[in-house]
């Protein structure tokens, strides 16, 4: 379903609670009267939160149905900075949410926001609301009916998604799952699936090297040996690096394969990993969901 006035809308939100889960990842509960409005479709559910600057505050924010247009006609100056995160847990009846985000060195508004927030600090959040049924364009993990393996691989910033795909997938799903972090700690983050191998990896001196070399090996196991279609070169400097097959409904591309891959994190890694599994591998490019979550010196928006 796509967002409208009434399954979707931006919600001002105060920080009730801040949480240090390992070194990189930091857990914000958000609190107001009006989340237990706040919809939860479930798995990878993407959100949009906006951060107040000295610059543009929160009022700044066009809020109306064409939200996006209303932002990016505005002087670049007056615009709020927004970054996209995945809902971990909704807590309606206590008017609660929380949101994972990656902690940082300094870089940009948002992680000057993550390392100086404070209790009481206020973001706007859009997300759907309860009034959201049917399928939701913001989750990425489509998977088909039947699946023999999945494959589930990214960075730090992939990580909150994946955690709530593994607490949600059943109990006799089985695969991969392949995580990049910053520090040895991070890996503590995910939680365990009984059915998923892990392949958690402190970052070394070469970004992508571990996140890489760890999908080649399990594409090897998991994915039919033989060279697939050629997929189209995207420039990652100018086009977003974003592909969900879906049927026409939004349902899964595929009703059965033996490997459905998600790929997220860095567009470079991510698109490097894409070409491996669909044209080296043989993997069917309809079980293959890949997001470019961000690019190496590059703000999103």
């Amino acid at each position: 379903m796509a967002p409208t006035a009434d399954t979707h809308r931006f919600f001002r939100v105060r920080v009730t609670a801040i949480t240090d889960l390992t070194p990189s990842f930091r857990r914000f509960t958000f609190g107001a009267d009006d989340l237990a409005e706040y919809g939860d479709p479930g798995l990878d559910q993407r959100i949009k939160i906006v951060f107040p600057t000295a610059d543009a505050g929160l009022d700044a924010m066009p809020t109306g149905e064409d939200w996006y247009t209303a932002w990016r006609e505005l002087p670049e100056s007056a615009r709020p900075p927004f970054r996209t995160y995945t809902t971990r847990y909704v807590r309606n009846d206590a008017r609660e949410v929380d949101v994972d985000m990656v902690a940082h060195e300094v870089s940009g508004p948002a992680s000057e926001w993550i390392a100086r927030a404070e209790l009481g600090d206020e973001v706007l959040i859009f997300a759907p609301t309860t009034a959201h049924t049917g399928v939701s364009y913001g989750i990425d993990f489509v998977p088909p009916a039947q699946v023999d393996d999945i494959l589930l691989a990214g960075d730090e910033t992939a990580a909150p998604a994946i955690a709530a795909i593994l607490e949600q997938l059943p109990r006799d799903a089985r695969g991969t799952v392949v995580l990049e972090v910053p520090h040895e700690a991070d890996t503590a983050y995910l939680p365990r699936h009984p059915g998923f191998d892990y392949r958690l990896h402190a970052r070394g001196a070469e970004r992508h090297a571990h996140l890489v070399a760890s999908v080649t090996d399990a594409a090897a196991r998991l994915a039919p040996a033989g060279r697939g279609a050629d997929v189209e070169e995207i420039d990652i400097d100018t086009d977003i690096l974003w592909e969900v097959p879906r049927t026409a409904k939004g349902g899964a591309a595929l009703k059965s394969a033996r490997l459905y891959a998600w790929l997220a994190g860095e567009a470079s890694a991510i698109k490097a990993l894409r070409r491996h599994l669909v044209t080296d591998r043989g993997v069917d490019r309809r079980a293959v969901a890949f997001m470019g979550y961000w690019r190496l010196g590059k703000a999103e928006v």
